[in-house]
């Protein structure tokens, strides 16, 4: 059957797919557009299988605080070309499943995935959808979901990193400016723990096995290699962890001093730093 200019545009209004994919879908479907929806879902399908092992290091990261501060929403939806980062249609679905995440509190990122949108889809269809029609490999990299006293975000001026701080003891003290203070810490720093009882024991046995090999390559003395590994692993606390860095606006002062200095109790109960491409 012929297929008319208005039913291509018909079909690319419900698809958003292009005038041309939708032509061929519908040549295909013999006018069918149901069918013709089907086969474009499958090209995105196939697209997605094709660049299953692409690397996505384009993206954008987005986030959410619930009005009372006391929860926040981090999602990073990574695509590989930075021009397909912004596409309409990809910071459109990004906004979707983060509105989505809100609505229903959603715990983690395989119940996102499965969370169904506004027309009962879930999110994993309407991404590989999206991948079909830009060509290349989408993914949610990263979901967070903070409850807290006050959670303060933080998202970096390329949008994509974002930080969410949990302050608890908080006691009516407004922690905006200190919590954008601290997220730029994490942003910049990189802490892999919030205190030394965090960081994994498999980490501490490789800095306290390399502080020995760079003692003993120093030439110091067998006896003397373990007191030395343990003073070069207070160091790696000191530039690893959160509460023992020393705060990038004063030096003088930990993030553990700061926040005492700020009020009493107020501590960070966690913290979560989500990047893309890094």
């Amino acid at each position: 059957m012929a297929i008319t200019a208005q039913d291509v545009n018909k079909l690319r209004q419900m698809t958003g797919a292009g005038m041309m994919d939708c032509k061929k879908a519908l040549q295909e479907a013999d006018g069918d557009f149901d069918k013709a929806v089907d086969i474009l879902r499958k090209q995105g399908q196939k697209v997605a299988a094709k660049r299953a092992d692409n690397a996505v290091s384009e993206g954008t990261v987005v986030v959410a605080i619930s009005a009372d501060g006391t929860n926040g929403k981090l999602i990073a939806f990574a695509c590989e070309t930075e021009p397909v980062s912004n596409v309409e249609d990809f910071k459109n679905l990004a906004q979707s499943i983060l509105d989505k995440a809100v609505a229903d509190n959603i715990a983690d990122k395989d119940a996102l995935l499965s969370a169904t949108l506004s027309d009962g889809r879930p999110v994993s269809e309407h991404i590989v959808d999206l991948v079909g029609k830009l060509g290349e490999k989408l993914e949610i990299t990263a979901y967070e979901n903070v409850t807290a006293d006050k959670v303060v975000p933080y998202i970096h001026s390329n949008g994509k990193l974002g930080v969410l701080v949990a302050f608890e003891g908080v006691n009516g003290t407004d922690v905006a400016e200190l919590g954008k203070d601290v997220a730029m810490q994490i942003a910049a720093m990189k802490p892999i723990a919030l205190d030394k009882d965090e960081v994994d024991s498999a980490t501490v046995e490789r800095e306290i096995e390399v502080g020995k090999e760079q003692a003993r390559a120093e030439g110091k003395p067998e006896a003397m290699l373990e007191k030395i590994a343990q003073g070069k692993l207070q160091k790696f606390y000191k530039d690893n962890t959160l509460l023992n860095q020393e705060f990038v606006k004063d030096s003088s002062l930990t993030i553990r001093q700061l926040l005492e200095k700020t009020a009493k109790g107020l501590t960070v109960k966690s913290f979560k730093r989500v990047a893309i491409g890094a």
